[in-house]
Parts: structure tokens; sequence; C-alpha cells
């Protein structure tokens, strides 16, 4: 929560909650609008998105991404192509590599691989250490490649490896992933080991905020978010959740609560454009088809193996296709934030490179931006807003964190 002097200090003034425009942000439905057009806007607004896998992705199999790739979902051309300024690189650590202790240089690893991407193609990308460095590399016309941890297994109980990391550029960190770890509960674990946070991880929050890396609320459990809620001085960010209003059931999206706490602390959730995040219908598609190989099983007398499992994906996919997220299921997050809270606490971290070949249809890669700015647009939202959402937003929540660890 924020201490009175934390207030005091604060750069930007927090919009209450509760007053969220008609018509999905937009203005008042007897006044006509005019807004730029979709493309244009994406040239001349921050996106910042704040969960892009290409770490991970070229960790695998290493491509050049200043070029354009027939892979993956982010590439030079494609961002430029989109609008995409600040393109936050996931540091992802699997949960593995907290039990095999290798988390720390397996980081380590990831942000060389970044810093590579950087030298290879100095006057397409940049680095990014603060808001300042975002702005100034967009008046440079560079791409800004500020990164993210997305799992805090490499802080390995020393908080002094929070510092190292801050030095090398991680600018956020989702406290856990998959799995419980030494901070923090994960939504995805059902053994809630710590009941929320744990000690030290309540230690670790009180160490980001001194030292103004973002918390990151993506992946925690509940009990964990609203650990860090009690704990934190500064705004948090959810830096690829979705709404769980459209997905009941599953702790990996946010309550309706939980983005009215989160926005009520100044912080920001970026939502995540994975179709299973999106609807009920996606997030429920790998459970229904899991049922079906069981009862076909039975139905056979065969037993389970990894060659039938596979034969029986591939014919399920065929008479049952994947139900794709669409664009404007896509946008209804944006709407329930915005109806919970207003327009100053949603954003964008589409889990591109993330979340496989399961994105909404009109929302497949990074040049698909301009298809989100007019989306939105159509829903009455003005450019004003849409700038907030676009980066806005999730820049003011880091100038903010900036701030007070300043002071």
């Amino acid at each position: 929560m924020f201490s009175n002097h934390k207030l005091a200090l604060s750069l930007f003034v927090v919009s209450s909650l509760g007053l969220a425009a008609c018509d999905g942000g937009g203005e008042d439905a007897g006044h006509e609008m005019t807004n730029m057009p979709a493309a244009e806007l994406a040239k001349s607004a921050i996106i910042a998105d704040t969960h892009i896998d290409v770490p991970y992705r070229l960790y695998d199999k290493m491509e050049d991404v200043s070029m354009a790739t027939e892979g993956g979902d982010f590439d030079y051309p494609r961002a430029v192509a989109g609008g995409l300024d600040a393109a936050f690189m996931s540091v992802y650590i699997p949960a593995h590599m907290e039990q095999d202790g290798t988390a720390f240089a397996h980081a380590d690893h990831l942000i060389d691989l970044v810093e590579g991407i950087v030298a290879s193609a100095p006057e397409k990308y940049a680095l990014a250490y603060s808001v300042d460095d975002i702005r100034r590399n967009f008046a440079d016309g560079k791409i800004s490649l500020p990164m993210g941890m997305e799992n805090g297994a490499p802080i390995d109980g020393n908080l002094a490896n929070l510092t190292h990391f801050k030095e090398r550029g991680i600018t956020y960190v989702t406290l856990t992933h998959s799995l419980s770890n030494h901070i923090s509960d994960s939504s995805y674990d059902d053994n809630k080991r710590w009941g929320g946070l744990s000690p030290f991880g309540e230690k670790v929050v009180m160490e980001m905020n001194r030292l103004g890396i973002m918390v990151d609320i993506s992946h925690v459990s509940d009990d964990a978010f609203w650990d860090v809620m009690e704990l934190t001085d500064v705004p948090a960010i959810a830096s690829h959740s979705s709404a769980r209003h459209y997905t009941p059931g599953f702790e990996r999206n946010m309550n309706d609560e939980m983005i009215k706490r989160l926005a009520s602390e100044g912080g920001v959730i970026q939502i995540n454009f994975g179709s299973s995040f999106l609807t009920e219908q996606a997030n429920s598609y790998g459970s229904r088809r899991n049922a079906a190989y069981e009862a076909w099983l039975a139905e056979t007398s065969q037993e389970d193996s990894d060659e039938l499992d596979e034969q029986f994906r591939a014919t399920y996919a065929q008479e049952n296709p994947y139900p794709y997220a669409t664009l404007d299921e896509t946008l209804d997050h944006f709407d329930h934030v915005v109806n919970l809270v207003g327009i100053d606490h949603v954003g964008v971290g589409s889990d591109y490179d993330g979340v496989g070949d399961s994105l909404p249809i009109g929302l497949k890669d990074v040049s698909a931006y301009p298809n989100l700015i007019e989306g939105l647009q159509r829903r009455g939202y003005s450019d004003d807003d849409i700038v907030k959402v676009l980066g806005e937003n999730l820049l003011r929540v880091w100038a903010q964190v900036e701030a007070a660890a300043q002071q």
C-alpha cells in the first residue's frame, strides 16, 4: 500500500476509480469523435508491450530478428509495421531451474542474448533501463528492448542478486512462474506452500521497491497478490494477464476485486493475447480434449502411450478445431477493465512468442497493433485514451517506481 510520504512524492496523480467514460472509455455518445487513422496513431504513440518471449525463442533456435524471420511473432520489419516502440524482452526462467541450480546463470545468458541483438543492429534496437531511455530511443527512431525477468528463481535467496539484475537491465520481476518457488506461490501450482508470499518473498518486494524494479504479479497465486498489495509502497503491474471474468476459475487471470485493488494502488493490468486467457471456450479446450482421450481409451480398451496420445490429438484437432479468440473478444477485456477502474489502469502485455499458436484472429504478431487500435476506436475510445492504453499507463507506473526509489 502507499505510505503518505510516498503519495506526496508521486509525480503523477492516480485517477479516481469508477470514473470510466461511457461506451468503453470513449467520449459521450452524443458527440462526434475524430480519430487519427490507426496506422498513423500506431506510429505517433509509444507502444509498450510488456511481455514478448523472444529470448527463450532464440535460445531454442537462433534467428536474426533484425531481419524478417519465417518463424515467431516478432522481428524488426513486423515491429516497425505495427508501430512497436518498447518490446519488453522476457527473461524467462523455467520452474525446474530453481531446483537444479541453473536459474541465475540462465538469466544472465538470456540477458547476454538481448544485449547481442542490440549490438548486432544498433541502428534498429537499443537497450532501455529507464522511462527516459524509452522516450529518447523513440525520438531517435529506435525500438527499445527493455527486459523483464519472468520468474524470480534467479534471485536464489540472495537480495544482492536483485541489484545484479537491476544493473543488467531488468525492469520488472515476475515473482514466480508455473510452480511455487522460494519467493511466492504460483497460480498454476496446487501446492500453495507459503499461503502467499514466503517470508523471503516479502523482503524481495520491499527490496524491489527500494531499487526501483517493478513488481509483477502475473503468475502469482491470489493470496500472494494480496500480500504484495499490502507490502508495496509503489504501484505494481500484471505484465501479461487478462480478466478472469471471462475465464471463471482460471487463477492465472485477475478477478474483479484484484483489478480494483491493483488500480487503487495506481497499478496497471497488461492484457495477455493468448486465446486461453481470453475466452472460456479456448481455456477449456485442453481439458475437453483430455477427457475425450480418456473416454476413447476406455472405449477401445487401450493403454495410454505417447504415440496414441499424439495420434488422438491430431484427430481431435481436425474434428474439433481450436477456438481462437477474436479481436472483439480481446477488446472485451480492455473494456471490462476500463468499466471497472477507468482508462488509466490497462495496457498491452501480448505474450507474443510465448503462447504458441493460440493468438487471436487479427492479432497474430507484432505487426497487428493497428488492428487493436482500430478496434478500440470502433468502440468509442478517444485517441488520447488509446495512447494511454498503448504505453503511457505503463510508463506512468514505471516512472512512479523510479521516482520512489530515487527518494
